[in-house]
């Protein structure tokens, strides 16, 4: 990979005063994570107002943010590779991609290679000359389900406002372990795990988290429900759900336990036990083409090995009720 030069611009927000200009930052940038923002700030590559700042200034809101910075060369975000993903929307400034689980969203530390970026080089090259390859959000590996890249310039500095400032509407389905009885909102701060690095965990001085569930259908101990954020932090829905003691199907690493009812079917069984990933499909986005000025929706379908998962459920509460 080149050096990727990094130019961005915004004005700080009312609602953000009195917050430390480094998490304010990591919040309205969230692909970018706060200790690159608080390098940048040191080493003057990041200016307010057009001067030089402190990573613990307290924002005053309307101020004038800009990044003139370079990310050291390491991994391959160039690489055209063949990999897996369905196109729901192409213009000149973006795409509407469905990712499949499994793959991973950008190059990283053990994911060199085979990543959703690799395939949207293969498909459109010039992607390559723009910052994380128009990457404005991310999957987990393991989460299926629709995503927007920007594919011009200026459609990749818009976009990543429009996420800062929420007004892309996101929408996720999912299965959870146990019951969940009426719909939920879950606010609460993320961090990353004080122990595990790759892990997140709710932590008080973590950033700002919101989630709205709100359950769909309901098995015998299981819960097909919705969840939309407000907010995007790492593993939100997956540290979300399992606060509130409803981890996701297959999600062991947020308390997953293979939860099954009682005297359950054998099908049901052998498809708790072998789904694998957590059972998170992002179904939806909804937002204002940043240049046309359209409003669009785009809606992704289940993937086969979630449907199954849900058609197994189905069966055993039927064969239940029949009991």
């Amino acid at each position: 990979m080149k050096a990727e030069h990094i130019e961005r611009e915004l004005t700080i927000p009312t609602e953000c005063v009195g917050l430390r200009l480094d998490r304010t930052l990591a919040m309205l940038w969230p692909d970018l994570s706060r200790s690159k923002i608080h390098e940048w700030i040191l080493d003057k590559s990041l200016q307010v107002n057009g001067a030089d700042s402190k990573p613990s200034y307290r924002v005053r809101g309307c101020e004038h943010v800009s990044v003139h910075a370079v990310l050291s060369a390491g991994l391959d975000w160039e690489s055209k590779e063949e990999v897996p993903f369905n196109l729901l929307h192409e213009d000149e400034h973006l795409l509407v991609v469905e990712k499949p689980a499994g793959v991973v969203t950008h190059p990283g530390p053990g994911n060199e290679t085979n990543t959703l970026v690799n395939g949207l080089i293969s498909h459109r090259e010039e992607l390559i000359q723009l910052p994380r390859a128009g990457i404005v959000h991310r999957l987990d590996r393991d989460t299926s389900g629709i995503m927007l890249v920007a594919a011009s310039a200026i459609a990749c500095t818009k976009l990543t406002e429009l996420m800062a400032r929420r007004e892309v509407s996101r929408l996720y389905v999912c299965v959870m372990e146990g019951l969940m009885e009426q719909a939920t909102e879950v606010d609460l701060a993320i961090g990353r795990h004080v122990k595990t690095r790759t892990k997140q965990q709710v932590r008080q001085d973590g950033k700002p988290a919101r989630t709205e569930f709100r359950p769909l259908e309901q098995f015998r101990s299981h819960t097909f429900a919705q969840a939309r954020l407000d907010t995007g932090r790492t593993h939100q829905i997956r540290v979300h759900a399992s606060s509130l003691s409803l981890p996701l199907v297959g999600d062991v690493t947020y308390g997953a336990k293979g939860r099954l009812p009682s005297t359950p079917l054998p099908e049901l069984v052998d498809t708790i036990r072998g789904f694998t990933r957590q059972a998170l499909h992002a179904k939806s986005l909804e937002f204002v083409h940043p240049i046309f000025e359209t409003k669009l929706r785009f809606t992704s379908v289940i993937p086969e090995d979630l449907q199954t998962l849900l058609e197994v459920l189905r069966r055993d509460n039927v064969e239940f009720l029949s009991d």
